[in-house]
């Protein structure tokens, strides 16, 4: 089993107990690997990443000013509105896309600093990111369109299609969930393991190359999964072709 990291030992002592119970009251495929541990490394990472974003919003609320906006306020306000453009008409999903945005990078970026890991490394965040992703953006075109409306986007715009067109377009959608889930676990998990690598082998100036690597790539895999879910959004809520 792997090492538990600081903060993971923490709240296995604090929460252990009673998530142990909370668990082990389920069916057994939930129940944990290590009852004495029952918090994972990943799931602790996840809850120090939740927390930092819940703390940076309620300190920019704090301090929302029309008059003298901080710096902070103006980082927050420009991530706002580049968010907002990436398509046309997504502005009433730019709270989800935004806080998304911001948990995945954080996420990415936090395995950087040493005692810490990227709980995007694992499967489990990015799938649920992903079911996440898909759940939201289905809801909001079933809100828009419909049940029945909202079924004519999996028909394509010719009738006598359909029934080539209804099975394709479900397993295409479906994949989506895949195609998120592995795109950023993978990239994350590699960078993680290669500037791992070259600072134990090179502790000084050919990993910090690898580094910024990594830096890079993790703010392109949280921007892409981000630009990927509001062209899911936009796609569902969009009028069908007749």
């Amino acid at each position: 089993m792997p090492e538990q990291l600081w903060f993971t030992s923490i709240l296995n002592r604090v929460l252990g107990g009673p998530v142990n119970a909370i668990l082990q009251a389920l069916p057994p495929a939930f129940h944990p690997a290590n009852p004495q541990a029952p918090i994972t490394n990943g799931t602790a990472m996840e809850i120090l990443v939740v927390g930092i974003i819940l703390l940076v919003f309620l300190l920019v609320r704090s301090r929302l000013s029309v008059d003298k906006p901080g710096g902070l306020q103006h980082l927050f306000e420009m991530l706002d509105e580049f968010v907002t453009k990436q398509r046309h008409h997504s502005e009433r999903f730019t709270p989800y896309l935004l806080s998304l945005f911001l948990l995945i990078l954080l996420a990415n970026m936090i395995g950087l600093i040493p005692g810490f890991e990227s709980p995007t490394s694992d499967y489990a965040m990015p799938l649920g990111l992903a079911v996440l992703t898909f759940i939201y953006y289905n809801v909001h075109g079933i809100r828009a369109q419909g049940p029945i409306g909202y079924l004519k986007h999996f028909m394509g715009p010719v009738w006598w299609l359909a029934w080539l067109l209804f099975p394709i377009e479900i397993f295409s959608h479906s994949a989506r969930l895949l195609s998120l889930t592995v795109r950023l676990r993978a990239n994350i998990f590699a960078g993680d393991k290669v500037t791992g690598a070259f600072f134990n082998l090179i502790p000084l100036g050919v990993p910090v190359i690898f580094l910024m690597l990594h830096v890079a790539v993790a703010i392109l895999q949280a921007y892409v999964f981000t630009l990927l879910a509001t062209i899911y959004l936009q796609g569902a809520v969009a009028e069908p072709e007749h």
